[in-house]
């Protein structure tokens, strides 16, 4: 299949990927221009994460024009149609040169490189397709310094689910660059004027054709679009231990740390599975989990993502609307529960314990559940300091993946593995439902990972369990949002 087609196809499966608040902070540009494809292969084949020879002394990638359209895939700045540009009529996409013979954005009929011209330099084969992972500063949640950490994750999941949906249409990932300050030259790193202000690059991945089995496309559109968080009640079955051993190992089946050749898991898997241990995880989480409802700017932030009803959160095309968050709800209770969760409402009945109140519920819900999961760091400290993910351990590495302040690429790989796991649960006819707020304050967090035992830093923690009743999907952006041609 033609990767124009593969990357749209695969970015609507990607669309339903774990996401915190279902905030989607992510973005995906494809390299077409031809020097943002020499910058792309010199970042991936260079020892030195610097890449000066791709990039012009203002930082801005070589040949690259101030005022080209955004890039967006499958629509222009006005959300229209993009197969055929402005004097176009027989559907090149832009930047086709005049008389190419095929419709494809950036490429001819044999494959060859589309963008060279006298001078210019080599342009890598179109054999391989480039394309930059990306946080959107404009989505991402801020009011906790733990949200970077989850913004992270949730990229890091969107890049698994869209990799394994390229690999699934023969395009397999078998090069990726975790790109650190300074990797690019300068900003905008990537497309010029094309590259969105908002975004932070975060990764490179190179794809190049291979042979893909037939229905991996069809089994894993049916899983992520199965996979959802399921906040309702779980059966107390125990769980299979030889099920439990296979979700452990399946946080190493990435294709994302297959492409980067990492040895082992970026995480440590625990299952907390024992009646004493659940049952301290539910203490724990009575007596913590009403600090999201107190802390102003964080709730303030999580009630901006509740949205009304389902016409407005499919309008949205993110949050979540009550039925999602707390399951079939009637007409007074959703009102009232509307009433009862608005900020300036909740700053007053924090002062009669209804954060308290909240909190016992969802302790209840945990002690019922067969199994929690906690996925941590171990290893060496990949930190840079600043008590935030920060930068890569070293050049062209996703860092250590351990440590009290674990870097972004380490942040990023586990955001794969946590995909990986999620959908390995799902086929295996688990769900989940995150307990967040036990990771978002740091004396919490420390009280968690030391009353539970954790083998590192947890950076996820989950109810595990069998449904009893079907939960709500959330709405998802258009993924042609979160695409750009750079």
């Amino acid at each position: 299949m033609a990767f124009h087609d593969a990357l749209q196809v695969a970015a609507a499966i990607a669309a339903r990927a774990p996401s915190s608040h279902n905030c989607q902070p992510w973005g995906v540009g494809w390299a077409t221009d031809a020097a943002t494809r020499r910058t792309a292969a010199a970042l991936l084949a260079a020892g030195e994460p610097g890449g000066r020879a791709a990039v012009s002394p203002d930082g801005r990638s070589a040949g690259t024009a101030a005022g080209a359209p955004d890039g967006r895939l499958g629509g222009t700045r006005d959300g229209t149609p993009d197969g055929a540009s402005a004097g176009t009529p027989d559907g090149r996409s832009a930047g086709t040169a005049a008389g190419a013979p095929d419709v494809r954005l950036g490429g001819t009929p044999d494959g060859t490189p589309d963008g060279a011209s006298a001078g210019s330099g080599r342009v890598p084969s179109r054999r391989s397709e480039y394309l930059v992972l990306a946080l959107d500063r404009a989505r991402e949640l801020t009011a906790l310094p733990a949200h970077a950490t989850e913004m992270l994750l949730s990229c890091g999941s969107h890049g698994e689910i869209l990799a394994r949906a390229l690999a699934a249409q023969g395009w397999r990932a078998d090069g990726v660059r975790l790109l650190g300050p300074g990797a690019t030259g300068g900003a905008p790193p990537f497309g010029g004027d094309r590259w969105p202000r908002a975004w932070e690059p975060l990764c490179l991945l190179r794809l190049s054709p291979a042979p893909a089995p037939p229905g991996d496309l069809a089994a894993l559109r049916e899983t992520v679009g199965a996979r959802h968080t399921n906040r309702g009640p779980y059966r107390p079955e125990a769980i299979d231990p030889g099920v439990l051993a296979r979700l452990a190992s399946s946080a190493a089946e990435s294709a994302l740390l297959r492409a980067q050749q990492a040895p082992g898991a970026p995480v440590a898997v625990r299952h907390l599975v024992g009646a004493p241990e659940r049952a301290a995880l539910a203490e724990l989480v009575a007596r913590h989990g009403g600090r999201d409802f107190a802390h102003r700017a964080a709730w303030r932030e999580t009630h901006a993502y509740i949205r009304r009803d389902e016409a407005e959160a499919a309008r949205a095309g993110d949050g979540f609307t009550l039925g999602q968050l707390f399951g079939e709800l009637s007409p007074p209770r959703r009102l009232g529960m509307r009433a009862a969760l608005a900020p300036a409402t909740m700053r007053l009945l924090r002062h009669a314990g209804y954060d308290r109140f909240l909190a016992r519920q969802l302790a209840a819900a945990v002690r019922r559940s067969p199994a929690a999961v906690a996925l941590c760091f171990d290893g060496s400290d990949g930190s840079d300091g600043s008590g935030r993910p920060g930068n890569p351990a070293g050049p062209g590495d996703f860092g250590g993946f351990g440590g009290r302040t674990p870097d972004a690429g380490s942040v990023l790989r586990a955001g794969a593995a946590l995909a990986a796991y999620w959908l390995a649960a799902t086929r295996a006819g688990l769900v989940l439902h995150p307990v967040s707020v036990l990771l978002q304050h740091e004396d919490v967090r420390d009280a968690c990972e030391r009353r539970l035992a954790l083998p590192g830093r947890a950076l996820f923690l989950s109810r595990l369990g069998y449904a009893v009743t079907a939960f709500p999907s959330s709405h998802r952006r258009s993924p042609s949002h979160a695409l750009r041609r750079v």
